[in-house]
C-alpha cells in the first residue's frame, strides 16, 4: 500500500517509525509548519519532520488540510491510504476520501469512550484503571468513525501524562500495523461505535490546568499528574503562580483548602480532603525544581494559603 502520513508531535512518530521499519511504501508526509517553541521562541522542526527529514520522504507543510497546492499534490500521488496521527487540524471530507482505501485514524482511548482532543489526560483525571488505543476509519464527524482495532492497557496509580503518552504511542504503532496486516488479506471488521456510550475529552486550556483546592487529594493528585509535564497544574502563591508535580497523597492530614502545612524536607498543602505532598514545582520563568528548596527559598512557609 502506497501510504500518506500525516502527523505533528512526538505521540505521532513511533507510528512513522513502524511503518519504514515494516518496509511500507510511505509516499509523503504532511506535518504542521515549524512553529518558534518555548520561552526562546526557537524554530523546532517537528518529531515527524525530522523523521522525514532523516529518511528523505517527500515532506509537506501545508497551513491546513484544505490547502489547495495540497489537493493538487494528493491527486498527483494518489495514495492507498491516508494514516493521522495526532496532525493537529481537521481533515475536510474531500481529503479523508481521497485514498482508494480511505483514511485511518489512531486515537488514544477506546472509542467510543473519550472522543476529542485530550483523552491522556483525561483518562488520568478521571481515574480510569484502563485506557487503550483505537484504530478507527475516519468520518467528518469528531472521532466517530467505525474501529477497525482496538488495544487496552492498565493505568499505573501514579502515572502522568507524558509516561502514558509514550507508551500509548507505542502501543498505537503496534496496533495499527494488526489493522494494515488485516486490510490487505480482507480480513478487517469495521465496527460502528455505541453512540449512547461517547464521552468527550475537549481541548486543554488554562482554567482546566487551574487547581481548586475545596477538591479532594486524590482529585488534586490526578490532575496534577494529567497536566505533567505540560501544561502542568497550577495555583496561585504569594510569589506569584505555580505549577506543581510529583504528588502523593497524605491522608489524615487535614487543613483549611490550600493551606501549606509542611515545609521541611517536603511541601505538603491541605486539600478539601487529605493533603498531598508535592515533589516538584516550576515558578513562573523558572525551571522546575524540588518543592522544599523552593518552600525553603521563602517560596512559602506553613500557614500560608495557595490558590486564594
Amino acid at each position: 500500500m502506497r501510504i500518506l502520513f500525516w502527523g505533528t508531535p512526538d505521540f505521532a512518530a513511533p507510528t512513522l517509525r513502524a511503518l519504514i521499519g515494516e518496509g511500507f511504501e510511505v509516499v509523503g508526509v504532511v506535518t504542521q509548519p515549524d512553529k518558534p517553541q518555548g520561552r526562546s521562541r526557537e524554530i523546532i522542526p517537528s518529531a515527524v519532520k525530522q523523521i522525514a527529514v532523516e529518511e528523505d520522504l517527500p515532506l509537506f507543510q501545508p497551513k491546513n488540510a484544505r490547502d489547495p497546492e495540497l489537493i493538487e499534490m494528493l491527486n498527483v500521488i494518489k495514495p492507498d491510504i491516508s494514516i493521522v496521527v495526532a496532525y493537529g487540524h481537521i481533515l475536510p471530507k474531500t481529503v479523508i476520501d481521497l485514498p482508494s482505501k480511505g483514511t485511518l485514524n489512531i486515537h488514544a482511548s477506546l472509542l467510543p469512550a473519550l472522543r476529542g482532543a485530550a483523552p491522556i489526560q483525561a483518562a488520568i483525571q478521571q481515574g480510569l484503571h484502563k485506557t487503550g488505543v483505537s484504530i478507527m476509519r475516519m468520518v467528518p464527524a469528531l472521532d466517530a468513525g467505525p474501529v477497525l482495532v482496538q488495544s487496552e492497557t492498565e493505568v499505573f496509580d501514579d502515572e502522568t501524562y507524558g509516561e502514558l503518552q509514550t507508551r500509548l504511542a507505542e502501543l498505537g504503532a503496534l496496533t495499527l500495523l494488526e489493522a494494515l496486516a488485516l486490510i490487505a488479506v480482507g480480513k478487517a471488521k469495521e465496527v460502528p461505535q455505541d453512540e449512547s456510550r461517547a464521552t468527550f475529552a475537549p481541548k486543554i486550556n488554562r482554567e482546566a490546568a487551574r487547581i481548586n483546592w475545596k477538591r479532594s487529594a486524590i482529585e488534586i493528585a490526578r490532575q496534577i499528574r494529567a497536566f505533567d509535564p505540560k501544561p502542568g497544574a497550577y495555583t496561585s502563591s504569594q510569589k506569584g503562580d505555580i505549577k506543581l508535580f510529583g504528588p502523593r497523597l497524605m491522608d489524615g492530614i487535614n487543613g483549611k483548602p490550600g493551606e501549606v502545612i509542611k515545609v521541611t524536607g517536603e511541601l505538603v498543602i491541605a486539600c478539601g480532603t487529605d493533603a498531598v505532598r508535592i515533589g516538584e514545582v516550576q515558578p513562573t520563568g523558572k525551571k522546575r525544581m524540588a518543592a522544599h528548596d523552593w518552600a525553603r527559598g521563602r517560596g512559602a512557609k506553613v500557614g500560608d494559603r495557595l490558590g486564594k
